[in-house]
């Protein structure tokens, strides 16, 4: 899938964006990618000597992820906003220019509400796991 059809899913622009491709979607798992590559660089006054993506920026790139999922389903229609953060734990930073893998697993989904849960992955290394919820605003 490319970024056209990503925008198609998302209401998300550049440069606030962060998916790159859904690898697969099923009703119970999404599996989906991000590379934050050097267009990114705004990024890294987060942080700038550490060369890491901040943390919040990988939550909500998991939850695009996740959104761009079920819209790719068909299992929800409008725009979904993300309203709570059940739990994150990190485990590791993510650098740039490196692919970013999400697993995602559905809790639930309704025409008003979705909930999930996911692991990204940065090659064998995870990179964090976290829980929550998007309710629909329109």
């Amino acid at each position: 899938m490319n970024q056209h059809r990503i925008t198609d899913l998302l209401p998300h622009r550049d440069p606030f964006l962060f998916v790159d491709q859904v690898i697969s979607s099923t009703t119970s798992e999404i599996v989906a990618t991000k590379i934050f590559s050097k267009k990114d660089k705004w990024l890294k006054g987060s942080f700038p000597d550490s060369g890491f993506i901040p943390g919040m920026i990988l939550v909500e790139s998991m939850a695009q992820c996740g959104g761009a999922g079920i819209k790719l389903l068909g299992l929800a229609e409008g725009i979904f906003a993300l309203t709570s953060i059940e739990k994150v734990q990190f485990f590791a930073g993510a650098g740039f220019n490196k692919e970013i893998k999400y697993i995602i697993k559905n809790q639930r989904i309704s025409s008003s509400i979705i909930k999930q849960s996911g692991t990204a992955m940065m090659g064998d290394s995870k990179l964090l796991e976290a829980s929550w919820m998007s309710v629909k605003v329109r």
